[in-house]
């Protein structure tokens, strides 16, 4: 949240549940220098609507990938950026990806995720 702020994205807002986590986080800002400029809350991603959000930045394993995956289609604007750290979208084709190992990012911008979806479903309907 704290780069994605360094990099210009406004708001930076960070979810989380596990109140250790979170009490890092709002640390670990504070030391760098961004208290009050990011922020931390302790809410549950699956309830939370993102359909405002035009950045979304994911540390999440691989079995949470293709649940958050429809969640994301059905809430995020096709003008979204996803990016997600260490383990990619398994059904999902990436836009770029940056780094390697336990530091790759995977970037998918929403409006061709959405494209290749529709593709990948009309191909295999009978006309």
């Amino acid at each position: 949240v704290v780069e994605a702020y360094k990099q210009g994205l406004r708001p930076a807002v960070g979810y989380e549940l596990n109140p250790w986590l979170l009490c890092l986080s709002n640390y670990r800002a504070w030391k760098a220098g961004y208290h009050g400029k990011v922020s931390f809350l302790k809410k549950d991603l699956w309830k939370v609507n993102l359909s405002d959000c035009y950045n979304v930045i994911v540390f999440l394993a691989p079995s949470v990938k293709p649940p958050l995956a429809s969640k994301l289609l059905a809430e995020l604007p096709d003008e979204a950026r996803v990016v997600a750290g260490r383990f990619p979208f398994p059904s999902w084709t990436p836009s770029s990806t940056l780094g390697q190992g336990l530091e790759q990012v995977w970037a998918y911008d929403m409006k061709e995720v959405r494209r290749a979806a529709q593709s990948s479903s009309t191909e295999g309907s009978p006309v």
